[in-house]
């Protein structure tokens, strides 16, 4: 019965989920009809929301951000030390369960420090797994390493609580919480390890029998050298001088570390990004190798400095308010927030955040979007900051498994489409979703 409805899910994606691209188009006429209808607005209103400098051009800083993260975590899994350390665990895989498995849980360990590393660590992984393992089903494979980004909200990466460590205006009250209120809460913990547990061995349920399976191209299958380098001139001696490399490391692992004494445990995106900048040009030794491993790397975030603008003009139509200051994202967010008590409430608002995240599939356009209407709610009803910004960080990874536009870059590591991983996903969604509301419905009942 569960492969029936597995494969049902998979042919109906197959059959009308369209490209990642044409996907955010889409959901932008749907956004701008649904925000004419809630507030009343004329299309020139909501036309303006979507193009102005608050829509469309309105996420340049977060985006640079994202994408950042996205370059520096794949230059970093492109090392030579971590492809070795990605060969070693590969050869742990010796059937379709082994696979299925330690990808899953490696690729959501990694997503939970970084996600832009973990998204690529997962791909390159799956592919080093297919290898040892021809017989796996290769769409399923690249499926389970994606699914580890479920959880990356709730790891050291997600913006959500980091931006609310040094503290988030939302009117004219500032809402602060320590990363021990939402990262490392005991319930988001909890919710996180039993995603780690179960969810391999749900990804392996769902594995095709021998007549339906999917194998790898072999063209994949081949073994990518290490790129060689002569030097000739004195230009080539100062791109590998390893002088510059030495004062370049130092000096970068010599601020992190006066960062944390200065601030503590308390991590940011900027510094997040730095750490990863830093250890990838270390573990690559040479700083014209990681010059290009940056360029291939960046390559990879293509898609996001394409759908950015249009995810970024979606937010923009979604909060665009009349002068009551009704907007599409209140509309859903408040609805919710009358149907809630202070037990129900964190619940509702992953539910909300989920439905909103299909529309801003971005953690800082999500945080924009909710955090206005959330954080205050939540206040009245004496819940505590962190407990509604988890709320609203696990609504915005979780509907990401039928959101295409963040599979994009370990789509473009594995050679393919969005509608190949999705079908898989949605049984993910419903796991994890289980998963979030009983775990938001404890935290309210017993912490």
């Amino acid at each position: 019965m569960f492969k029936k409805f597995t494969n049902g899910c998979v042919r109906v994606v197959n059959r009308w989920l369209p490209d990642a691209f044409l996907f955010a188009i889409i959901l932008s006429i749907i956004v701008f009809i649904g925000a004419m209808f809630a507030t009343g607005m004329g299309p020139l209103k909501v036309l303006n929301a979507w193009g102005d400098a608050k829509g469309f051009w309105g996420l340049l800083a977060f985006s640079m951000q994202m994408a950042l993260v996205l370059v520096f975590g794949s230059a970093m899994a492109s090392a030579k030390p971590c492809r070795k350390a990605l060969r070693a665990v590969a050869g742990l895989c010796h059937n379709n369960m082994q696979a299925i498995v330690i990808t899953t849980m490696v690729s959501t360990i990694c997503c939970w420090l970084n996600w832009g590393f973990g998204l690529v660590v997962g791909a390159l992984l799956a592919k080093e797994v297919v290898r040892r393992v021809p017989t796996v089903d290769y769409p399923l494979l690249i499926a389970s390493a994606y699914s580890g980004f479920v959880i990356w909200h709730a790891g050291l990466s997600g913006s959500i609580p980091l931006d609310l460590v040094a503290g988030k205006a939302f009117g004219e009250v500032t809402y602060q919480a320590p990363i021990t209120a939402t990262v490392f809460h005991p319930v988001n913990i909890i919710m996180c390890v039993v995603i780690l547990i179960a969810m391999p061995f749900i990804n392996y349920a769902m594995h095709p029998d021998k007549a339906h399976t999917v194998c790898i191209d072999p063209t994949l299958l081949q073994d990518e050298e290490d790129k060689t380098y002569e030097i000739k001139t004195p230009a080539d001696r100062i791109e590998h001088s390893k002088i510059l490399w030495v004062i370049l490391v130092v000096a970068g692992f010599a601020y992190i570390v006066y960062y944390f004494v200065q601030n503590g445990f308390t991590l940011g995106l900027n510094i997040v990004n730095m750490i990863f900048l830093f250890l990838g040009i270390l573990l690559h030794g040479d700083l014209r190798r990681y010059v290009d491993a940056i360029g291939e790397a960046a390559a990879g975030a293509a898609g996001i400095l394409l759908q950015f603008p249009f995810y970024a003009g979606i937010m923009g139509m979604m909060v665009a308010a009349n002068e009551q200051g009704v907007s599409l994202a209140s509309v859903i967010s408040q609805f919710f927030v009358n149907i809630s008590n202070s037990i129900t409430f964190p619940m509702l608002s992953f539910l909300a955040a989920g439905i909103v995240n299909f529309f801003v599939p971005s953690g800082g356009g999500q945080w924009a979007v909710q955090g206005p209407i959330m954080m205050p709610a939540g206040a009245n009803l004496g819940i505590d900051a962190g407990r509604t910004a988890m709320a609203i960080a696990w609504g915005d990874q979780w509907t990401n498994m039928i959101q295409p536009f963040w599979a994009l870059p370990a789509l473009g590591i594995a050679k393919l489409s969005a509608r190949d991983i999705m079908g898989y996903l949605v049984i993910v969604l419903l796991f994890t979703g289980v998963v979030a509301c009983l775990g938001f419905l404890a935290w309210g009942l017993w912490f």
